[in-house]
């Protein structure tokens, strides 16, 4: 897939609010979103943060399997869900960005898609509402949805 800079059109921006447990429901979107045939990188400045999610989609279910690498792994290129921590201008594919930091990563734009996740916690939300003015002020297309 094409990155959203090279067809001129905006990245779609996706905030999902009030998530009470992070780790979880990222696990639970990269399924939702290899199911859809989707290619994912996750995006976090912290590398225990992206271990903890690497740890978790091995043990997601017995019967599951979510191919996934760090961004500098040799198969990153070949992998359809990547962990990175940064240098998003060097990922494999522009299909779909997770971010699950509280800034805004560089170099979004060259997505197609991003989702922000925010969880309850009040910071992050008052964070995640920064962002999203910033963006609603860039005119990208946003939507958000509440966790349930």
């Amino acid at each position: 897939m094409a990155s959203a800079s090279d067809n001129s059109e905006k990245t779609r921006i996706d905030f999902h609010s009030n998530v009470a447990d992070k780790l979880n429901y990222t696990c639970r979107l990269i399924r939702k979103a290899r199911a859809a045939n989707c290619k994912v990188i996750v995006f976090h400045p912290d590398k225990q943060v992206l271990q903890n999610i690497d740890a978790a989609l091995w043990s997601l279910e017995e019967t599951a399997f979510l191919p996934h690498v760090m961004a500098d792994d040799a198969l990153a290129a070949v992998t359809p869900v990547i962990l990175s921590l940064g240098e998003l201008h060097q990922s494999p594919h522009f299909e779909l960005l997770v971010n699950l930091s509280t800034r805004t990563p560089e170099n979004f734009d060259l997505f197609a898609r991003m989702i922000e996740i925010v969880s309850s916690d009040q910071k992050e939300t008052e964070l995640g509402r920064e962002r999203y003015r910033q963006y609603h002020q860039q005119a990208f297309p946003l939507s958000h949805n509440v966790a349930k």
